[in-house]
């Protein structure tokens, strides 16, 4: 509670607003003795920014004096900065904003103050008592208990499932808008209203389309929703995926990461000078690890090391050219990092196992030494120096070359909870020689990760279909077919083929 605020709610106070002094609040509610139902209309309409002259914005009023600013836009912050007034109302919600605590706040009295000048402003109006809040006696409660129409939420309840209507070869980004809908802090964020544009035309911003894309989801409808408007922009601001062939969902992926995170700077065209490494956009906060990458000479041992950073790991499967080592002796008939592995079968650990092997880069890849001054065979390591919050895995399962074009389609077994810790840079000392071991310390939890959704891809290489299963609750996990959502078990999600899988840090660290 803001320093003060006991004193205004009593009406006394240094600051407190005077009697004899309405403030803007009491105008908005309708705190006019002598106005007539005209004058209060024209009243209401006279609700504006006192800087832009508009009336949208998130209008706020000053508590302490007759002012109206836009929120969005700073202006009632402005005010309150140079007047010191702390305290405004939200003009469409009612909400008390503190400047002091920087955040919304709830006091009792002032609900009662407020509700008791909104039924005198109807009764003035003209309105009446039908309009009057509606409160439920405790026999009316009672009665709505046992009403069965009723809807409640429950664990088992789907609001945030709503399937999308295919426009024509659009399931690789359908599946795409599923993963990210439910993926949980990017909903936090958008659902918080969170979002505030930069861009100089709001019309083409793609951060402000899946800020409405998320409120369509989660409106509670459960029709299939249509996104048209999305699509639009995605051709508009991602060229190369535009028209109704099939496009690649991992494609897909990275572009409208890339767009999302040079809307949220407000760089429509890409030509703003943006560092991953030291962006704090949202989307950055969620997917952007660090992938450091160690090159070693084989003369004098000497290390040259880079970070760079990356929104998701592409991974070599078995049956690729690129050629892939044999199963370790270890992996046979038990269970690592809660995979199954069975005789034969390729895990997530397996792929991630030779992606930060080290590699011999060969005579016809010489490197500069910084040490010997000489061009000298390395080897190369790749390493996770820092860990997104969302991690995503690509399974390389189409293959492009001069001499073949294929999909790969060589079963991955990936786990339910993932634990990194082996393939971060710290732990590099024990994978030198090939030693990959299970972390014994299960107080450690920062790098333990739980999958949410995975995108599937079904068909030829040039004839497919893509789908996704996301999880709604912890042990709830539904089919996104474009427009139809299905009921699907752990077991549907487990046996899929995987192409892009979607994990979740299970322990969060705030700044």
């Amino acid at each position: 509670m803001a320093p003060g605020w006991s004193s205004l709610s009593a009406g006394s106070g240094p600051e407190a607003p005077q009697p004899a002094a309405r403030s803007g609040a009491q105008q908005a509610a309708g705190f006019q003795p002598r106005a007539t139902a005209l004058n209060g209309l024209m009243q209401a309409k006279s609700c504006i920014c006192h800087v832009c002259g508009v009336h949208l914005n998130r209008l706020h009023s000053c508590l302490y004096c007759v002012f109206f600013g836009c929120f969005t836009k700073k202006h009632i912050h402005e005010h309150a900065k140079s007047k010191r007034h702390n305290l405004a109302i939200d003009l469409m919600y009612g909400g008390i904003y503190c400047f002091l605590c920087q955040d919304y706040i709830y006091d009792k009295d002032m609900e009662i103050i407020a509700k008791e000048e909104q039924r005198k402003a109807w009764k003035m109006q003209g309105a009446g008592e039908k309009f009057s809040t509606w409160e439920p006696t405790k026999r009316e409660l009672e009665l709505l208990k046992h009403n069965p129409k009723r809807r409640k939420i429950t664990s088992n309840c789907t609001i945030g499932l709503r399937g999308l209507i295919n426009l024509g070869n659009t399931c690789f980004m359908n599946c795409i808008v599923q993963a990210l809908t439910h993926t949980p802090l990017l909903r936090d964020f958008f659902l918080s209203d969170r979002h505030r544009c930069e861009m100089q035309s709001p019309s083409s911003c793609l951060v402000c389309e899946m800020s409405s894309l998320f409120q369509e989801f989660y409106s509670g409808h459960r029709s299939p929703h249509i996104p048209y408007k999305l699509l639009h922009l995605v051709w508009t601001h991602a060229r190369h995926l535009a028209g109704y062939e099939q496009q690649d969902a991992h494609e897909f992926l990275i572009a409208a990461l890339d767009v999302l995170h040079r809307h949220c700077k407000g760089d429509d065209n890409g030509k703003k000078a943006n560092n991953p490494n030291h962006c704090n956009c949202i989307i950055d906060q969620i997917f952007t690890g660090g992938l450091q990458s160690d090159v070693t000479c084989q003369v004098c041992h000497g290390v040259s090391t880079t970070i760079d950073p990356f929104w998701d790991i592409s991974l070599d499967l078995p049956g690729s050219s690129t050629p892939f080592w044999p199963l370790s002796p270890g992996s046979e008939g038990n269970v690592v990092n809660g995979e199954s592995h069975m005789a034969g079968t390729t895990t997530l650990t397996d792929c991630l196992r030779r992606f930060t092997r080290p590699e011999h880069l060969g005579s016809s890849a010489k490197i500069k030494c910084s040490g010997c001054h000489s061009y000298q065979e390395s080897t190369k390591q790749l390493t996770m120096k820092k860990l997104p919050i969302v991690a995503c895995f690509h399974l390389k399962r189409f293959e492009h070359s001069a001499k073949l074009r294929r999909k790969i389609t060589t079963y991955v077994s990936f786990p339910l909870e993932l634990d990194m810790t082996p393939f971060m840079a710290s732990s590099k000392e024990s994978r030198m020689n090939g030693q990959y071991q299970q972390p014994t310390d299960s107080l450690n939890n920062d790098n333990k990760y739980s999958l949410f959704a995975v995108v599937n891809h079904q068909g030829t290489l040039e004839s497919g279909h893509y789908t996704s299963f996301i999880r709604q609750h912890k042990d709830q996990w539904f089919k996104c077919d474009d427009a139809i959502i299905t009921k699907a078990s752990i077991k549907d999600v487990l046996d899929s083929e995987g192409y892009l899988l979607f994990y979740h840090k299970q322990f969060l660290e705030y700044e």
